[in-house]
């Protein structure tokens, strides 16, 4: 997931206004490209990677060779199941693509609730454009997760932030990062 995620973990280290926040949770962490980048970009950030328990080594041998271990922490857990880790952005980098409908919300839901007022969630993926005919990567994902996962599917950034309003965020908007990925982020 690392290959896939270290370009948009870098525009997203510049893209959003981190100056704001102090502590975030990358959900479905993986190897721990995004906290990794983050950290190194934002020396006032702390951030958790969370995931399954398996990935626990090679996320903590990542953030050993970038020397970030006094700022950047693992949780494992099942983010549909467990507590998510207290944070003031919670990150979802190809995340919401491998789900169902319901699982999209159900996983925006409680985001939303774990939220402190005034913080926010930022999604990414290879969003499919909103008409559908520009951004063949997202559609070609979006191939790929209906064939691969028993509900998953990819999106447009307007469906995204429909979701999102369902779940109660505002301010919701739509940024480019890098290549064929942009972000969704939507505020509490």
């Amino acid at each position: 997931m690392s290959v896939f995620s270290a370009a948009p973990a870098v525009a997203l280290a510049n893209a959003f206004p981190w100056e704001r926040h102090g502590r975030f949770c990358d959900l479905g962490t993986a190897q721990g490209m995004v906290p990794v980048q983050l950290a190194l970009r934002h020396p006032h950030l702390r951030g958790v990677g969370f995931d399954l328990p398996q990935v626990r080594p090679i996320f903590e041998e990542f953030v050993a060779a970038n020397e970030l271990g006094s700022r950047v922490s693992f949780c494992s857990g099942d983010f549909f199941a467990d507590p998510l880790p207290p944070a003031e952005v919670y990150v979802m980098g190809h995340v919401l693509h491998d789900w169902s409908i319901d699982a999209k919300h159900a996983l925006l839901q409680r985001v939303y609730d774990a939220l402190p007022d005034g913080g926010a969630v930022i999604v990414y993926e290879m969003l499919i454009d909103d008409e559908r005919r520009v951004n063949v990567d997202g559609l070609l994902m979006s191939l790929n997760m209906l064939v691969l996962s028993p509900g998953g599917f990819d999106y447009t950034g307007a469906d995204c932030r429909d979701w999102m309003s369902d779940t109660g965020f505002r301010d919701t908007y739509v940024q480019h990062l890098a290549g064929p990925e942009s972000m969704i982020v939507g505020y509490k």
